[in-house]
């Protein structure tokens, strides 16, 4: 189990005065963004020891308190670290499935729940998608064609493309058909 980065850091910050904030987010990425378990770990003993860390001593308890749930994320590549940093979308998601699963009693078959899930996905996807096109609208910035289609069909996360081929080199069996 690994802990989200950002929601760590939201905690971390929740005890730290506003005009702080920027200085103590900029300290606490040294952490996340370390090369290895050894250096977050220097990282955060540096900001421990740095003023900000004596300043906020409840900050730095937040980061040891989590440490073991944290450190699962630094053994990954940091191609995968840029997709895996968060578990809002996951949340998100799940939140809307469990609402759609909620109102029914019962499925008559495993077939029967997994349309209605396939089903509620695409519905989600769909929704998030025109939003993403509205905003871009509202922005001034001319929406990509096709982006206020299916979201499956046109959307790109950054970095998915280097962090199938980083997940593809550890798993290559599970991977492989993804890439193409």
């Amino acid at each position: 189990m690994q802990t989200c980065v950002v929601h760590l850091i939201r905690a971390a910050n929740r005890f730290v005065s506003y005009s702080d904030r920027k200085a103590v987010s900029a300290q606490l990425k040294t952490i996340y963004t370390a090369p290895s378990i050894e250096s977050a770990g220097k990282a955060l003993d540096d900001f421990e020891a740095s003023e900000l860390g004596q300043k906020y001593p409840s900050a730095v308890a937040t980061w040891r308190n989590a440490w073991e749930r944290f450190t699962p994320f630094l053994e990954f590549p940091p191609e995968l670290r840029k997709v895996i940093y968060t578990t809002n979308a996951i949340e998100s998601m799940n939140y809307q499935l469990r609402k759609v699963t909620k109102s029914r009693g019962h499925f008559q078959s495993d077939a029967a729940a997994v349309k209605m899930l396939w089903l509620a996905i695409c519905n989600i996807e769909d929704k998030r998608a025109r939003e993403r096109f509205k905003d871009a609208q509202k922005k001034g910035r001319t929406p990509r064609a096709g982006a206020g289609a299916h979201l499956v069909e046109v959307a790109g996360t950054n970095g998915w493309k280097q962090a199938l081929q980083q997940l593809a080199m550890a798993y290559p069996e599970r991977i492989e058909p993804y890439l193409n």
